[in-house]
């Protein structure tokens, strides 16, 4: 069986780690090989978090051919077409796994799979709630899905999706997503060892609340700020508590006006975007995390706070909450519609409402099954699946 899995970004770490989980078990596999077609090095959306500290950032194995090394952006279609025309003819694949039906040329290579014999499995990280859905866009997506013949899920709501327009579940093939929890557990212990130094020297509370991710509009980041400044106001031990905003985007200077007009500046805290890696770093810092989305399809930041033991506060609107998210015994998940749930969850964390050492210890067993090893096994079996 020869695998061929086309992937937009050489720069998606969490992704990597799967890959190279996956070529350990093809490589102990006998006549089993794979390719994975990296189309671009990166997005210049995130090219911020790229580091030249080449060091301390963890590498990754696995066959691989990088098509274009530059951003996204910059590859025209015309050059992803006869890219991924040229290597997958070479190739010779028995299986393709595509990234997404969103790309043109992506989906000219599904219809010369489908002429040509081979068989298909999409990835799907859209789920109902993400985005409002309707009209001829869904009706497209209706014919692409029946192209295919297997699907890999983000998680329950994203299986949910496809199923909704007609797939029939055992072409379902994966329901999970990972990212490198090894790598964010070592750092993170590192780090917790000098967790009130480093407080003391970024101006940070004893305890924290913390956002990491993109500050733009659907991350919901002003109801994030409001609610937290009306907790402070609800806690007997409001002054124990900080707000930490970890990442850049196009909202940064509007909610540094929205933090100064409620007269926030002290407890919450603006900290620049870092590499993956070094995520933990600011976790070892703080004490929940808190995703307040108004349109999420996953939500990798949550793996990674629960893979370092940190409590969750998640909007339902998250892909992740129906399969990462158990409310009351991990954290809990709210309406970002609704603030006063928002609020409400805050506050039983700052008067000490919930058992922080418990939710940590769920978290830590709840994501255990959403590792690179355990992916990666369920992807070769699908594959295995839909070419015998």
């Amino acid at each position: 069986m020869r695998i061929l899995i086309v992937h937009n970004l050489l720069w998606a770490h969490y992704k990597s780690a799967v890959f190279q989980a996956l070529q350990q078990l093809v490589d102990q596999q006998p006549n089993v090989s794979m390719l994975v077609l990296q189309i671009a090095r990166n997005e210049r959306s995130r090219a911020g978090l790229e580091t030249e500290d080449s060091e301390s950032t963890p590498t990754y194995s696995y066959n691989y051919k990088l098509l274009f090394d530059r951003y996204l952006e910059e590859v025209s279609l015309f050059e992803r077409i006869r890219a991924l025309y040229l290597h997958a003819k070479a190739y010779r694949p028995d299986v393709i796994n595509l990234t997404g039906y969103y790309d043109p040329a992506q989906l000219l290579l599904l219809f010369w799979a489908k002429v040509n014999g081979i068989r298909v499995i999409m990835q799907n990280e859209s789920t109902a709630a993400d985005h409002e859905r309707g009209g001829w866009k869904e009706r497209f997506k209706r014919i692409i899905f029946k192209q295919c013949d297997g699907f890999f899920c983000f998680g329950s709501l994203s299986a949910r999706y496809v199923t909704e327009f007609g797939v029939s579940p055992d072409k379902v093939l994966l329901k999970k997503n990972a990212v490198d929890n090894p790598t964010l557990q070592t750092v993170y212990e590192k780090a917790i060892q000098q967790r009130t130094d480093q407080q003391q020297q970024l101006g940070l509370r004893p305890h924290n609340f913390i956002f990491v991710g993109r500050l733009i509009e659907f991350k919901n980041l002003p109801v994030l700020i409001t609610a937290f400044g009306e907790a402070l106001s609800q806690s007997h031990n409001g002054n124990q508590w900080g707000l930490v905003l970890l990442g850049d985007g196009i909202e940064h200077d509007s909610l540094v006006d929205q933090v100064t007009s409620l007269e926030l500046t002290d407890p919450v805290k603006f900290l620049p975007g870092r590499p993956w890696f070094k995520v933990p770093e600011l976790l070892a810092l703080s004490d929940v995390l808190v995703l307040p989305s108004r349109s999420e399809p996953w939500g990798l930041v949550v793996n990674e706070a629960m893979a370092c033991g940190l409590p969750v506060i998640v909007s339902n609107r998250c892909g992740c909450v129906a399969d990462l998210v158990r409310d009351g015994q991990n954290g809990f998940i709210f309406d970002p519609n609704h603030s006063i749930q928002l609020i409400k969850r805050l506050v039983e964390f700052m008067d000490n409402n919930v058992d922080m050492r418990q939710m940590s210890t769920a978290a830590k067993q709840l994501i255990a099954p959403y590792s690179p090893g355990a992916v990666a096994r369920e992807m070769l079996q699908g594959f295995s699946k839909i070419t015998t």
